[in-house]
Order: structure tokens, then sequence, then C-alpha cells
């Protein structure tokens, strides 16, 4: 070997040799961690090692005695292009706890005991290609978790017992929408879902908005009846207070943000209000109590506007014994009788409304069950009763996906739910009811609901479940707030919806509508 070779090879084992007696510098490696030149593998530490050499690139910790990741806890290994967890007993990982690892490529939390990772818990870390988080005690991931990491190439979250509800919508829709691959594993639960493959989910079947009503307002003097109106391009509401003595009219105060005292008119034993705006004019219909009345309408307990053959009309329901419900329209500057029907049954309340693109009129009686009036020939003729409905005390209807139901309250026994088959009314839900004197359908926004009260217990709303087409419980609204409801009704304000419940034996309470993200 000539010289040249001599000395190279001189200079190859000067440099092994220097390798192998190469130590990091003093301090730079903690007591529990073996130490290479870039890299680091720590196991047993009962606190998480900080003493590392700044250029370090690599980084280990296995079993180490911490309790939860916080916020900047790598911040003196900048470098760092890997950081993997294993076989460790934190459970938690706050946000920001990997704050300053700009350069990070492979980030591997497996086999610890993770139950909560904070959703800002990987900000920051642009370069991050290769992602595990499998093996832990996860349950959800919390959305937005991956916001920001545009450069993954790679996601590992099998090993978790993900319960597939709305808490995994966001990432169902999240997995198609990058150019990743990612490993999901099996749904832990619900039981109808067990061992399915997350991926195999259908994101449209999940059900993940709901609704919530909200105490606003509490409007003094009880009450027995709420209607809404338009007036001027403004909604308002009117309230017959019976012992006040007046139909009070309320509307929305832009500067306070609360409905305020518009107007009120003196009706002595008021037992409905109800508006009707013509042009420029608003006229409200008092229904009171012993007051002078058209003959055989003696005792009025509910009055309903509709329209006939091109006229305002309102029919007001009698119960007393000896009188009749009557129709009343427009003839000239007021509103006089037209028709007399039902006499003799004690009608409780009447409900308008189409069918088969005719008017019908739906009395409810102490006396007898249900019937069914429609409009033929300038008049209002029988045309059935209902069946399965004895002891009816009032009726609301609503529509939904082309069909008519109606909502049946009755005061002790099951209240009904029927829907229009084009010749009759059938029997589609019974709901147990106790003390109930309103069964209240109301479309707010996007939700069909219907609120059944009570004077001994919780009022029940519900919603109708298009799926099903049957009403589901959503909410209850009790006492000490809700006292006696006699009648709901819904108006939409500044971009907010609410929902005014008049009360017999309490103040009217006023309720904010509030849209929840399950999914959140």
């Amino acid at each position: 070997m000539g010289g040249a070779g001599i000395l190279l090879l001189l200079l190859l084992l000067a440099e092994v040799g220097a390798w192998a007696a190469w130590r990091p510098p003093k301090g730079k490696c903690p007591l529990s961690c073996s130490c290479s030149k870039d890299s680091a593998l720590c196991e047993g530490s009962p606190d998480l090692p900080e003493s590392f050499s700044p250029t370090l690139l690599s980084l280990s910790l296995v079993r180490i005695g911490v309790t939860q990741l916080k916020a900047g806890s790598f911040q003196r290994v900048p470098s760092l292009h890997l950081l993997l967890f294993t076989f460790n007993s934190f459970s938690v990982i706050e946000d920001d706890a990997f704050a300053g690892l700009s350069h990070l490529q492979y980030l591997f939390i497996e086999d610890n005991e993770i139950g909560s990772i904070s959703k800002n818990a990987l900000r920051g870390l642009r370069s991050l290609t290769h992602l595990s988080l499998a093996n832990n005690h996860l349950e959800a991931l919390p959305r937005f978790l991956f916001r920001g990491l545009e450069t993954l190439t790679h996601v590992d979250l099998r090993g978790n017992p993900f319960q597939c509800d709305c808490r995994v919508l966001w990432l169902l829709q999240w997995i198609p929408s990058v150019n990743a691959s990612v490993g999901t594993g099996a749904c832990a639960g619900p039981t109808a879902l067990a061992h399915m493959q997350l991926r195999l989910l259908n994101p449209k079947t999940f059900k993940c908005r709901t609704i919530e009503l909200s105490r606003f307002q509490t409007v003094g003097e009880s009450a027995l009846g709420v209607e809404p109106f338009s007036y001027q391009g403004e909604p308002h509401m009117v309230l017959a207070q019976p012992f006040a003595g007046r139909c009070l009219i309320l509307s929305w105060d832009y500067g306070l943000q609360r409905f305020r005292l518009e107007e009120e008119l003196s009706a002595p034993s008021v037992v409905s209000c109800k508006p009707l705006v013509l042009g420029l004019r608003l006229f409200v219909l008092a229904a009171r109590l012993w007051a002078l009345a058209p003959k055989r309408l003696l005792r009025p307990n509910d009055a309903e506007l509709l329209w006939l053959d091109g006229q305002p009309c309102f029919v007001v329901a009698d119960a007393s014994k000896a009188g009749s419900t009557t129709l009343l329209c427009r003839d000239g500057p007021g509103f006089y009788p037209r028709q007399s029907l039902h006499a003799w049954h004690r009608d409780t309340d009447a409900e308008a409304f189409e069918l088969d693109g005719r008017p019908h009129l739906l009395l409810a009686s102490a006396s007898q069950r249900p019937v069914l009036f429609h409009w033929f020939g300038g008049r209002f003729e029988r045309r059935t009763d209902i069946p399965e409905a004895e002891d009816v005390y009032a009726t609301r209807h609503f529509q939904a996906s082309g069909d008519v139901f109606l909502c049946l309250t009755r005061y002790i026994g099951d209240s009904l739910v029927m829907r229009w088959d084009g010749s009759m009314f059938r029997l589609l839900q019974q709901l147990p009811s106790r003390g109930a004197h309103v069964f209240q359908p109301l479309l707010i926004a996007r939700d069909q609901l219907a609120i059944l009260g009570s004077d001994f217990a919780f009022s029940q709303v519900f919603r109708l479940e298009p799926d099903k087409g049957l009403l589901e419980p959503l909410q209850e609204l009790g006492p000490p707030a809700l006292v006696a409801p006699r009648a709901f009704a819904h108006i939409a304000m500044a971009g907010r919806h609410f929902l005014f419940a008049a009360c017999f034996k309490g103040p009217t309470q006023i309720y904010q509508l509030h849209e929840l993200d399950l999914s959140a």
C-alpha cells in the first residue's frame, strides 16, 4: 500500500475512533436517556426530559411518568424531525403541546392512555407528513384537529374505541377531502354500529342538528291566547288577557332588543284576540264572556280567522248549552253573522284549514266527537266526524310533505295525532297527556314542532321526524316558569326565532330558539 493509501486509512481510523469516543455535550443527555449525535431514546423518566441538544432530530419517549402534555413541552428542541411516544401513562394532550416544532415530519403517539386531545394540540406542525394516534383510548376527536396540516400524507387512527355518533361526523366528511391515506379502524359503539369500519359509514345518515328553547323574557299578567301578525312590515303579537281585561299588543324594541308594549285595547273578560290586517287598517276581534253578542252566541270559547270566497270571516266557537257556533263575515264597515252552525253542542274550539283545495272547518265539542264541515254553496255543510276521538277539547292542524295532520288535545287520556288519507282523518300517534288544554303545532325555521301543554306537569316539546313521519320528544318546558299554558305562537324577529307561551295561572313566557350542532 502506498503512502497515500496508508494516510487515507489512518484518516478513516481516526474518524471511526472519534465517532466511538463522541459523547453529547455535558448536560445535554438526561440520565434516563440514551443519546447519539442526532437522536435520543428516553425510558422510565418520572418527568418529561428537557436538557437535550437544540439540534436533536429524533426523540423517542417510552413509559414517561407525566400525566399530560402541556403547551410548549418541546420548545427546547425546535429541530426535531421525528417524535415518538409509546406505552406512556399521560391521558391528555393540551393545546399547542407541540408548539415550535415547525420542522417535525413524523409524529407517532401510539399505545398510550390518551382519552382526550385538545382541538389545537397539533397547531403549528406545518411540515407534518405522518401522524399516528393508534391504539389509544380516544372515543372522539375534536373538530378542526387537523386544520392547517396540509402536508399530511399518512394518518393512522386505528385501535381507538371510537363512538360512532355525531362526534365522528366531521371526521367522516374530512377523510375524502384530503390527499392522505387514513386508517380509521372500527366503531366501538353504539351497539348498532359496533365493529363497523368508520370508512364505511355514510355521513348522510347522521342526524346531528337539533334545537333548544331557552327563556328570554317574561310578560306580566295571565293570558288565554297569543296571536302573531304583521302590521306595516313589522311583526307583532297580541295577547288575550282576561284578568287584566285587555288585548295587549307587543312589538320589538330594536334598541333594547326585547319585546315592549305597543298598545292595549280594553276588553273585559276577553278569551280571544284575533288580529286581521286589511291594507293600512288593523282589526282585532275580541271574543268576550258575558258581553253583548249576536243572537245565540252566548259563551265564546275560541275564535278563528278564515277567508271565504275572497272575504275575511271569523268563526266563533260557542261553549254554552243553548248557544251556537257562529260565522261572522265582513259586510261593509263591520263583521256580521252569516251562519249559525252546530247548535247545542257546547263547542270548545274551532280550526279552519284547506282540504282538497276547499275551505274546511273542524269543531271540537264537549258533547260529541269532532265534526268536519266543508264550504259548499256559500255555507258550511257537515262532511264527516272523526272516529276514535272522544273528549277532544281543542284541535290544531299542520302540513308536512304534502299531508295534512291534526293535533287533538285531550285533558285526560292520550292526545292524538291524525293524518288525512283523502277521505278521513286516521289515527297516527297517541301521546299521554294529563291536564292538557293545548296541543299546538308550530313551524319554526326548518323544524315542525308540536307542544303539548300541561297544567299538572312539564309541557312536552316534540319534533316531527321526516324519516319516521312521527313526533319525537325534543325538550320539556315546565314550572315554575311555565304554569298552565293555554296557547303557543312563534314569531321571527331580527334573524332570531321566539316562542310565546300564554299562561292562565302565571305571566306569559317568551323563549328563544337556539340551533345546536351536536357534531361540534
